[in-house]
């Protein structure tokens, strides 16, 4: 991806290094942690830890800290120009729409971070929050995502923004809103088939997302690849085939590795929003 040189994001929060009290998430984690890092994208937080509850405001600006290495640096700038694209396109989408995008803020935490969705650690992995509309990310997740899930490159960490900000999307248009309502009326079973159609909802977007970026000629030959396999080595059977040696389809909340892949792509191939109806087939 040639992101070098383009526009940084101006929404960005740096929370790195801010000081705070630990996350303790109790009880036969050895292959939980594995399920939680994976069911990463919008994941949330209330779902996998339970015990949020309502606390003060995040620290404001005046109290962060700035990165200390050159890496850390160029990894900041990076997911600031990726949170950048992702404002032209859906500014220019909601333009063409008749409707105003409204930009989220991404977050950048250490281990453990307040949102307006709790207090939550960093295992849970990158996540939306629709109560403040912010995007939270440890970047320490990007050495998971080529390490343990086999899905390195810079747009492979450009899909989990493009993810994110797709979960943004769906509160803006009402969607979320409208599940979350149906969720709380269903069996766990339906509740997690909602979820499910949620999450590949937003791959869509994401997909969305990487043909407006490529038409621009800024991915490079095999970043669509990438992005392909990062979708492809988080679906749910694939994570708990990995963790567990077997899956259970009823608790599925992210789809499949073929679905999650099959949606991003639909979205790539298509660039039109009115493709992404995840709700009214019988089998997404």
């Amino acid at each position: 991806m040639r992101w070098r040189g383009e526009r940084e994001s101006e929404n960005v929060e740096d929370r790195r290094g801010v000081s705070g009290g630990r996350v303790a998430i109790g009880g036969g984690l050895g292959t939980l942690v594995v399920i939680v890092i994976a069911l990463l994208l919008g994941a949330d937080p209330r779902q996998l830890l339970g015990t949020l509850t309502n606390t003060p405001p995040p620290p404001s600006a005046s109290q962060t800290s700035r990165p200390s290495s050159q890496e850390d640096q160029e990894l900041r700038k990076f997911v600031s120009v990726v949170l950048a694209k992702t404002e032209d396109v859906w500014q220019d989408l909601f333009r063409q729409n008749g409707k105003t995008y409204r930009e989220p803020k991404l977050v950048l935490f250490t281990d453990q971070v307040q949102s307006a969705c709790g207090f939550t650690g960093a295992a849970v992995g990158p996540f939306y929050c629709p109560g403040d509309e912010k995007i939270y990310i440890d970047l320490s997740f990007y050495n998971e995502l080529r390490r343990r899930f086999n899905a390195p490159g810079d747009f492979a960490q450009a899909y989990v923004i493009a993810h994110e900000v797709g979960h943004h999307v769906q509160k803006l248009l009402g969607i979320s809103q409208r599940i979350d309502a149906m969720q709380g009326r269903a069996s766990e079973k339906e509740a997690n088939q909602l979820s499910v159609r949620l999450e590949l909802q937003a791959d869509f977007f994401a997909g969305i997302f990487a043909k407006y970026v490529n038409d621009k000629g800024i991915l490079d030959p095999g970043d669509i690849e990438e992005a392909l396999r990062a979708a492809s080595a988080i679906g749910d059977d694939q994570i708990q085939r990995q963790a567990n040696g077997y899956v259970v389809p009823d608790s599925f909340t992210h789809g499949t590795s073929e679905q999650r892949l099959r949606w991003f792509r639909k979205g790539y191939e298509t660039g039109d929003i009115r493709q992404g109806d995840t709700f009214s087939l019988a089998n997404p």
